[in-house]
């Protein structure tokens, strides 16, 4: 998206009062991007230009050497991934405002060439919020109307997969109880999916059980399924998607976890441990990826990779030479 109302503001030189292109991309791709993709893009933005004043230099358009010194300076500080997303968000303010690429200087690249070599692409893998942990978690819940829902976002998010944004998006009426007693799910707008085809997904009855039971105790039959809970116990407004991840954390101390268990856990852990329960149960992976919704198996094999690494070649050679202890 090139937008046309962005210029290169040469007659700023102060590096205390930069002009504000951001918000004019923002503003003119507002409805065009999604809140969340917007809300990153600014903050990764804000960072950069929190660097400039700074070290008092011009933000935009950005200068080749600028940007080498900043990847150099937040690849002491940030995981390689973090670094590379701030500049994919530098990058795309400069192909909106029809600047000049920066990564098409060599210099850049090879600033982000030395990061991977030094620290490596690996990210770090959230926690599975696997099957048994999830029973744990839902066995441990209390008698509030915030266990309750509680109880219900956790098993909703692990048979559904669901991203957290798509967990606080939903709608009471996107929740369909079936004559045997599962339940489907209309998710309306994912990720994967920005201009809203819209994805049904299944809901085991256990958990539709779960999900009607938050609904009969906070007396919610319309509008967001999912709520904040006020200091007095009562529904308020739709649930903020940062507090999926600290939900998680929450029951998984309750529960008695230890500190590192709760420490990774994300808001994608669901995601995760679903993936997970699904290699170990033999489940193909055409299936797995219709139930992510993933058009590719990448974060299907990094999910699973230490149970897919049990499948592997080298293991099943191992069984056939009859290597096990």
């Amino acid at each position: 998206m090139r937008v046309a109302i962005l210029k290169e503001h040469t007659n700023h030189p102060s590096p205390q009062s930069p002009p504000d292109p951001v918000s004019e991309w923002l503003d003119c791709a507002r409805g065009a991007l999604s809140e969340n993709t917007e809300r990153a893009l600014r903050a990764d933005l804000e960072i950069y230009l929190d660097w400039c004043r700074q070290e008092r230099l011009k933000p935009w358009p950005t200068r080749a050497g600028d940007l080498v010194r900043f990847i150099s300076t937040m690849a002491r500080l940030k995981a390689p991934a973090t670094v590379r997303r701030y500049v994919s968000s530098i990058v795309a303010l400069h192909r909106a405002a029809g600047w000049k690429d920066p990564l098409g200087n060599i210099t850049v690249r090879m600033a982000m060439q030395r990061m991977y070599r030094k620290q490596g692409r690996r990210q770090v893998q959230a926690s599975g919020l696997t099957w048994p942990l999830r029973k744990r978690l839902l066995a441990s819940s209390g008698n509030r109307l915030i266990d309750a829902r509680n109880r219900a976002l956790l098993a909703v998010a692990y048979d559904a997969m669901l991203r957290r944004s798509e967990l606080v998006s939903l709608q009471v009426s996107d929740f369909s109880v079936e004559p045997d007693g599962s339940a489907t799910l209309l998710v309306r707008r994912g990720k994967t999916d920005p201009q809203g085809e819209g994805s049904v997904l299944f809901l085991a009855p256990d958990t539709a059980d779960i999900v009607m039971e938050w609904r009969r105790e906070s007396g919610i039959d319309e509008g967001f399924l999912f709520r904040s809970i006020g200091k007095n116990g009562i529904p308020g407004g739709a649930l903020d998607s940062s507090q999926v991840p600290r939900i998680y954390k929450s029951m998984a101390r309750n529960a008695g976890l230890g500190k590192d268990i709760v420490a990774g856990l994300s808001g994608h852990s669901t995601r995760v441990g679903a993936v997970q329960d699904m290699i170990a149960s033999g489940i193909e992976l055409p299936a797995i990826l219709q139930a992510g919704r993933w058009k590719s198996t990448s974060m299907v094999n990094r999910y699973g990779e230490r149970l897919l690494a049990r499948r592997g070649g080298a293991a099943q050679l191992a069984r056939l030479q009859r290597r096990g202890r």
